[in-house]
């Protein structure tokens, strides 16, 4: 596992006060967000910021483990996780402590638990390649992934790491483990290709090496953005609809209880904040019924559904067996 310690962040570190505050935040937020955001907090909450970024596709997951094998004596005071499900087996585990933000947030309670805030929603989605796909044969759930058309041509990361990894577990949970497994078996029958991360998804349809991939809506949005002919979809909007995914920030249990901690962890959960991170394409959606939302998502926001992460939780180990019964 290689981790990156952000140097941008602590430039001229000898020129600082020893003793002026400072907060370490590991985070599995892509880099080229946090490092921003993290880089204003410093001015707003007037207080030095350490980031620690994993740099492998499972960077959640190897985040997840550096802070269970730092349980005895923490160096995080806070962690930033680009999703849910990780933060939840963290609490279970006693390495994050409660955590809470002022109710003037705005924070829907189904957000919010004892020991993290969560903030910034973002969705999976399927991306097609508009060159090999037209509209009329695009794609609309989950299961038409595995249509003959698109055999050979379709695209998944590692179901076993990352985003990929906690939707799976959720349609495990979801489905029940006999239609899971159907849909397993169907993807291994329409030879679905399997890459490294979502970011590589999205680049294979991209450029045309699939039609069709599951991916994250922030790198769906990413190549839309640079006018790839690439365009997202929704699944599932005549049911559930798809599956969404949001931030979350907590404490790091056995750190000192600072003011500046605080300062920081509200400044992360902020409604500017999150709109900031929507207007850079890291997220999609505000958690705030009434917040911000991606414009290239359109002017209607999608359905979309959620989970326990409790459920979910319960589901990964046996989805994880049965996707390398069926699908690896």
């Amino acid at each position: 596992m290689r981790l990156i310690i952000c140097g941008t962040l602590l430039a001229f570190i000898g020129l600082i006060a020893p003793a002026q505050a400072q907060s370490v935040v590991y985070t599995s937020t892509d880099q080229e967000y946090a490092e921003v955001i993290l880089r204003e907090a410093e001015r707003v909450c007037e207080q030095r910021t350490i980031a620690v970024f994993d740099a492998e596709a499972a960077k959640t997951v190897g985040l997840e483990r550096r802070l269970v094998a730092e349980k005895s004596k923490p160096k995080a005071d806070i962690f930033w996780n680009s999703e849910f499900l990780r933060t939840y087996r963290l609490a279970m585990q006693g390495v994050v402590a409660p955590t809470s933000v002022d109710k003037a947030q705005g924070i829907p309670t189904g957000f919010a638990s004892q020991h993290s805030v969560g903030f910034g929603i973002r969705s999976r989605v399927i991306a097609v390649n508009t060159r090999a796909v037209n509209e009329g044969e695009r794609p609309r759930t989950l299961d038409d992934l595995a249509l003959p058309r698109f055999k050979g041509k379709v695209a998944i990361s590692s179901p076993l790491f990352g985003a990929t990894s906690t939707h799976f577990a959720a349609l495990h949970a979801q489905w029940g483990a006999e239609r899971f497994t159907s849909f397993l078996q169907a993807l291994k029958k329409n030879d679905v290709v399997i890459l490294p991360g979502n970011a590589d998804v999205r680049d294979a349809v991209a450029a045309g090496r699939v039609m069709v991939g599951m991916t994250d809506s922030d790198d769906a949005i990413g190549a839309i953005t640079r006018g790839q002919p690439l365009a997202m979809i929704f699944p599932d909007q005549a049911g559930e609809g798809a599956f969404g995914l949001y931030m979350t920030v907590a404490r790091v249990a056995g750190r000192p209880d600072s003011p500046g901690t605080q300062k920081l962890i509200d400044y992360l959960t902020s409604e500017a904040t999150e709109k900031r991170l929507i207007e850079m394409g890291a997220v999609q959606f505000s958690v705030r019924p009434n917040g911000s939302m991606a414009r290239e998502v359109g002017n209607k926001r999608p359905k979309l559904w959620f989970m326990d992460p409790a459920k979910i939780d319960a589901s990964l180990a046996p989805s994880a067996a049965l996707i390398k019964q069926y699908l690896l």
